[in-house]
């Protein structure tokens, strides 16, 4: 295998980085797979020839691929290797935790619209469950391969938003049209008192305005998919509230699923 096709992955990634070394390990793949490198017939590395070029251990390797089955990436075929999945172009991520959502500065870009600032909006203040109606929000186009494909406008509380907007990687942030590798949830994370423990999620689907429309580069009327996040801690507190609306020509959003274990105590609903 070519260790040139994984640059960033021959070292075990920096434990500051945003997602763990097999999510970076599966975003290097997707890339690659995104960039044409595996074309259908063409085998992807093994375990072992990753392991080699990554210099990662075998079993971050195989969870690595574990995601991208699970995604609907690639597939396997005894005996004759691992190949990618004839795509139609989307940007497909498959979710089942909160850290996976935070996972995706590793192969996504957010494009700032509106840097963070001061809002007055009743409905965010009460779901944000504030005292005045009074938060701080900032909107962006979170972009694949250049393209957008997800417009989202987040609200925090005023203290928490006086936090985020002290950290070296908002410094960046702070012009219309400038970019970053970040979440705002995992930076978040870093700033707040009580850690995200959990996201109540709303799902519908709406008509895109002409300005929708713009941000995402689809037609006005056309129906995106709308997702609200109200992310709090274990104590039920919000900490930030995430508006989401998602081009369908160029995102395919996949849950996932898992059976709760009766025998596991669970820590309350989320």
């Amino acid at each position: 295998m070519d260790k040139a096709v994984f640059p960033a992955l021959r070292v075990v990634p920096d434990r500051q980085a945003e997602g763990s070394a097999y999510r970076q390990v599966a975003s290097g793949l997707r890339r690659a797979i995104a960039a044409g490198q595996y074309p259908a017939g063409r085998r992807l590395p093994t375990e072992a020839e990753l392991v080699t070029a990554t210099g990662l251990s075998r079993q971050t390797v195989r969870r690595a691929f574990q995601e991208l089955v699970t995604d609907g990436a690639i597939y396997r075929v005894r005996g004759r290797g691992t190949f990618a999945v004839p795509g139609d172009g989307k940007y497909l991520r498959s979710f089942g935790s909160v850290d996976d959502l935070m996972a995706l500065s590793l192969d996504t870009e957010m494009q700032v619209v509106e840097p963070l600032h001061v809002l007055a909006s009743l409905e965010a203040a009460a779901s944000l469950q504030v005292d005045d109606d009074i938060v701080m929000c900032m909107s962006f186009v979170r972009l694949h391969e250049g393209s957008p494909f997800c417009f989202t406008r987040v609200h925090v509380p005023m203290e928490l938003g006086r936090r985020l907007a002290g950290l070296p990687e908002m410094a960046g942030l702070t012009e219309p049209g400038t970019r970053g590798r970040v979440t705002v949830i995992s930076l978040l994370e870093r700033v707040s008192d009580h850690p995200i423990h959990g996201a109540l999620q709303n799902a519908t689907a709406e008509a895109a305005t002409p300005e929708l429309a713009r941000r995402l580069g689809c037609a006005a009327g056309l129906p995106v998919l709308r997702i609200d996040r109200l992310y709090r801690d274990r104590e039920l507190r919000p900490l930030e509230l995430a508006v989401n609306h998602f081009n369908p020509d160029r995102y395919s959003y996949r849950l996932q699923l898992r059976r709760v274990d009766a025998a596991v105590p669970q820590a309350g609903p989320l």
